[in-house]
């Protein structure tokens, strides 16, 4: 049976919650009282698009908090903060339990919907896409994928099991552009729409043309070879850039025709949305 995607959060934070608790949280065990009861408030502090409520509540969840209110629409850009995002009211040791793990699943996936929201507007009205990679953080890159199309952004491939993706590496081992293309539409002839070829330079793109691929990947072009690649393909396959992509180069790369422009930094350099958890005990 194939897991559900609450299975599969389930389990992350349950691993997440066993790397901070380990044995019991000593600190809050040794100094709030079992019976204490209290109001916890997560305030966004900066500005940005939240995202991650739902490891939140299965954070708090797993940790024994009984009542938890979301108060922001998820993935909406807000400029009006301090601004409160979750309350949540239950066993003040639960709620202090939770309080780390809970937000460093929402600090990171917002963080990581904030930067996917930045890049979407840097290349709004181009006519470009802004995808995602598989540079994420191991076993949360279902939840980054999830941020970043909650920002705005789209994802590029999930794994190495739905799409072909030829690089630099793939062509040396199979002998050529031509052999990998080849042997790729002979073996998964099911995800030949997919097939895509990385390329350096004129006489690659050539290559990978011949071949018959339907989309080029444009590694490490500056916007001069861009725009000479789009020139040279003449709509005859999809051109994707990548490669030392940031908020400040987007647009400019967005404005030389490309269709897809993959940026890494959306999952593994997205600084973290400062957010912060206050409790208040119940009379």
């Amino acid at each position: 049976m194939s897991e559900t995607p609450g299975e599969r959060l389930e389990q992350t934070v349950a691993r997440a919650l066993a790397e901070d608790l380990g044995g019991g949280d000593v600190t809050s065990e040794s100094t709030v009282p079992a019976e204490a009861r209290a109001r916890a408030r997560i305030v966004q502090k900066e500005p940005g698009a939240v995202f991650g409520l739902a490891a939140v509540a299965e954070t708090m969840r797993q940790c024994g908090v009984e009542q938890i209110e979301t108060v922001v629409e998820e993935g909406k850009w807000r400029d009006e903060v301090p601004a409160e995002v979750v309350l949540a009211d239950g066993s003040a040791r639960s709620l202090l339990a939770a309080e780390r793990t809970a937000l460093n699943f929402l600090g990171h996936l917002s963080g990581v919907a904030t930067m996917a929201a930045r890049a979407a507007e840097a290349v709004a009205g181009t006519g470009a896409v802004v995808l995602d990679t598989r540079k994420t953080t191991p076993g949360l890159r279902v939840l980054e994928k999830a941020a970043v199309r909650a920002g705005g952004a789209r994802n590029h491939r999930a794994g190495l099991f739905d799409a072909i993706l030829i690089k630099e590496n793939h062509i040396a081992a199979a002998g050529g552009i031509e052999q990998a293309v080849g042997r790729a539409r002979a073996a998964a002839p099911e995800l030949a729409g997919t097939l895509q070829v990385e390329v350096r330079n004129a006489r690659e793109i050539e290559q990978a043309l011949a071949a018959g691929a339907p989309r080029l990947l444009l590694d490490n072009m500056e916007v001069e070879g861009l725009r000479a690649a789009v020139a040279q393909v003449a709509g005859r396959a999809q051109l994707e850039a990548s490669g030392n992509v940031t908020l400040e180069t987007l647009r400019e790369r967005a404005l030389t025709g490309i269709k897809w422009i993959s940026m890494g930094a959306l999952t593994h350099s997205a600084p973290a949305l400062d957010l912060s958890m206050t409790l208040e005990l119940a009379p």
